[in-house]
């Protein structure tokens, strides 16, 4: 296989985007990686897309000809890739498979959600539906619901406290206020949390990610022809995917995504690192407890000691492992189909030393973490900076 390279990144504002369309994003997050690469858009060979719903969220299907379209790119190939809340995660992937195995040359990896046209409740609905339907929705399951149950269990197991679940959103909230795009740029306390309304015990209002309009791009190639182009070439040193079990119920532990672990072992050994060797991540935080498990299963620390990593600070930006200095979901915001590209863009600035007052020092390699659904498909990236 080649080495695969970012040359380009691009990412639209996050948020209750009213007056930007679906098409809009897409072309603002693709032309702003285009001039981050210093590249004609007629280089791109192919497109690979994160999208969960956008025939329910804005009754649009078949997006993958009509971005190829308003892009201008016809007739290169475009792929929609779907993967619930790790479409975005996927659809780099794919992107970089099709460099790696000398297919394409120039591809770009993208992702868009456009959630905050239609009501609450039915984004809600729409969302469920990457849930187990026969088992889980039809009896009124939602994924505040959902992942209620995992934190009640990591409590009861490990300890973990509502504060320490509190201390995620308040640290993300913070990183987020430094990051220009994120849908929060505001301050949280761990008393807000905690005041805020109840959603599904132990979970609270702000312990949840928003819904949220957005796009993100990177922008791939060889590692050969990347050092033709840019002098900050961000090699992409592993990937690693795994499925789990789409509903909750068959699995063997609800404290902890097994599918994580996994990808997160390959990504690791394809890029031959060991998790000591992360200098920062990118973790999908789509509840507070979420990041938590993730920072277990990714092995930052060993299981039910996450909770204590977030409190004692270690978490933070100047800590031993800085997690989502972008703000994560929680701040930056979480449009579904986008999140995954999003989490690469903000490791890529990372590494480049691009990052301004959310910058990791001495940031080398960092790693992305996308989940689908309750943790039924994820996707581990790790990249590093090249020479």
């Amino acid at each position: 296989m080649r080495k695969v390279a970012v040359i380009g990144v691009g990412l639209t504002k996050f948020g209750e985007l009213w007056d930007v369309s679906f098409r809009r994003m897409m072309l603002e997050a693709g032309g702003r990686a285009i001039e981050d690469a210093g590249i004609d858009g007629g280089r791109i060979d192919a497109m690979y897309v994160g999208n969960m719903s956008a025939g329910q969220f804005i009754r649009q299907e078949h997006i993958a000809s009509l971005i190829a379209d308003h892009a201008g790119l016809i007739p290169v190939p475009c792929t929609r890739v779907e993967a619930a809340c790790a479409s975005g995660g996927l659809a780099f992937r794919q992107a970089v498979i099709a460099v790696a195995s000398g297919i394409h040359d120039i591809v770009v990896a993208a992702g868009i959600e456009k959630m905050t046209d239609v009501l609450a409740e039915q984004a809600t609905e729409a969302l469920a539906t990457a849930a187990d339907q026969e088992w889980e929705a039809y009896v009124g399951a939602t994924f505040p619901g959902v992942y209620a149950l995992m934190a009640r269990r990591h409590m009861y197991e490990f300890g973990t406290t509502e504060e320490q679940l509190a201390r995620v959103a308040v640290k993300n909230h913070h990183n987020a206020c430094f990051n220009p795009c994120a849908q929060y740029q505001t301050e949280i306390t761990v008393e807000d949390v905690l005041n805020s309304s109840p959603v599904c015990s132990p979970l609270r209002l702000l312990d949840c990610s928003p819904i949220t309009d957005g796009a993100a791009c990177a922008i791939l190639a060889p590692a050969d022809l990347a050092r033709k182009i840019t002098d900050t070439q961000i090699l992409v040193a592993g990937v690693g995917q795994a499925s789990d079990t789409i509903s909750l119920h068959d699995r063997q532990t609800l404290t902890g995504l097994p599918a994580t672990t996994k990808a997160a072992e390959i990504a690791y050994k394809m890029a031959e690192v060991g998790v000591r060797d992360i200098d920062l991540a990118e973790v999908h935080d789509c509840f507070t407890i979420s990041e938590i498990m993730a920072i277990e299963d990714l092995g930052f620390c060993k299981k039910g000691e996450g909770g204590k990593l977030t409190e004692q600070g270690e978490t933070a930006i100047g800590g031993s492992i800085p997690v989502n200095t972008s703000g994560g979901l929680k701040g930056k915001g979480h449009p579904v189909g986008a999140t995954g590209v999003a989490q690469v863009v903000e490791v890529v600035q990372q590494l480049r030393g691009e990052a301004g007052k959310r910058q990791v020092d001495g940031a080398e390699i960092g790693l992305t973490h996308n989940v689908g659904g309750s943790g039924g498909t994820v996707v581990v990236h790790v990249l590093r900076r090249g020479g």
